[in-house]
């Protein structure tokens, strides 16, 4: 699997008209009418566009607001932050690193004992690789978290 993590032509192309509005002109889909919002499957989440990994479930919480909650990216350096002022406030944008699709905002309220911050993304901006399809989709170095992870907690965790 490539690691250049991307915009091209061909990957924007197999975009939803849902997909490209979302991350491509900074959309916002529906609270809890969204395809991850409510999954508590173990896996990670990438760029829909790219393919970047951005989320694992390891760090995915029940935030109540309807899109799929995480405490952190899988690395740091997969998602960067901009200022964003519409919507007449001010909010912090979360973007891909890769292909600089919009996902989602962060914001201060997440779990404390966790770093207090929420990544609220768009399952628009994703697409899910559970475990069990790690290896081959080309994720496989991402298993580890999952080995070492108590499998009772993960899924607490997640709900």
């Amino acid at each position: 699997m490539s690691h250049d993590y991307s915009k091209t032509p061909e990957a924007l192309s197999r975009l939803t008209e849902g997909q490209f509005r979302v991350t491509q002109k900074d959309g916002t889909e529906p609270a809890f009418r969204n395809e991850y919002w409510d999954n508590h499957e173990p896996g990670i989440y990438v760029d829909v566009v790219s393919g970047q990994p951005l989320f694992s479930s390891t760090d995915k919480y029940e935030s109540r607001t309807g899109w799929p909650s995480f405490t952190r990216p899988i690395v740091a350096d997969a998602v960067r932050t901009e200022t964003d002022k519409s919507l007449w406030m001010t909010r912090t944008e979360v973007r891909s690193t890769g292909a600089d699709s919009h996902l989602g905002h962060i914001f201060d309220d997440g779990p404390v004992d966790a770093g207090g911050q929420r990544y609220c993304m768009n399952s628009a901006a994703l697409r899910f690789i559970p475990v069990s399809e790690l290896e081959e989709q080309g994720y496989g170095k991402y298993r580890s978290l999952f080995e070492t992870a108590d499998t009772t907690n993960t899924e607490e965790h997640a709900s």
